[in-house]
């Protein structure tokens, strides 16, 4: 079974440009004040990318929770509990703080203020309430963090051969993955569903819960073997 050292090692493609996406948006969330940031990351609209983003969020809703279950068409129970065990963890802390902090939307915020046009998407139904974190965001990065860990241990097993075309397609799955759950996350804020530190946050409980449940877990749960994961 992979070690946290190992783990940190081969997913560091992954690790690594997302603490550096993270420190640049807190960098903007510090510069700027809430809905100028939201307006100045959503000024710019066209019909392709209202398309795109409208249905690519929705993959959050039900269609990553159906890729979860499909380990289970080849009996690989272990990895579909990961998901289970990280989505219910994360997505329990990410309810307790919803409703903690009840911030209201844009839609909401943006009523008050007369001079500030909120950019829309034709056939959304805006939110008003429960924004902070975003569920969605933290869905989407939730997903592709298990995938990179359940990859990092497929990949790290000593028995799999590593040549140059398999190190090539594992480090580009680890960004594909990060681009993935970072345009998800995104959606939310074209959408002006969120702004950008509800999805922000959103992103560090997807991120962060799948490690911890790793860290917790790995030697029950994801000690796969062979059969679990070819």
């Amino acid at each position: 079974m992979i070690s946290k050292q190992e783990l940190f090692k081969t997913i560091y493609l992954y690790v690594i440009p997302y603490a550096v996406l993270l420190m640049a948006i807190l960098g903007l969330m510090y510069l700027y004040p809430k809905p100028e940031l939201h307006l100045l990351l959503n000024s710019h609209h066209s019909s392709l990318q209202d398309t795109f983003f409208k249905y690519y969020t929705l993959l959050a809703e039900w269609p990553l929770y159906a890729l979860a279950l499909l380990p289970l068409l080849w009996k690989k129970i272990k990895i579909t509990i990961f998901f289970a065990i990280c989505e219910l963890t994360g997505g329990a802390l990410l309810q307790i703080l919803k409703h903690l902090f009840s911030f209201d939307r844009p839609a909401s915020v943006f009523e008050h203020y007369n001079n500030l046009a909120l950019p829309l998407v034709q056939g959304v139904n805006l939110h008003h309430g429960n924004s902070f974190p975003s569920g969605h965001a933290s869905t989407f990065f939730m997903f592709c963090t298990c995938l990179v860990i359940i990859q990092a241990c497929y990949y790290s097993q000593k028995d799999r051969p590593r040549n140059l075309r398999t190190q090539i397609l594992f480090k580009a799955s680890l960004l594909l993955l990060l681009v993935f759950a970072a345009m998800g996350a995104y959606s939310r804020v074209y959408l002006s569903q969120h702004f950008l530190s509800d999805v922000c946050v959103g992103s560090i409980i997807g991120f962060t819960t799948p490690f911890l449940m790793f860290y917790l877990c790995r030697n029950k749960i994801l000690k796969l073997k062979n059969e679990d994961i070819k």
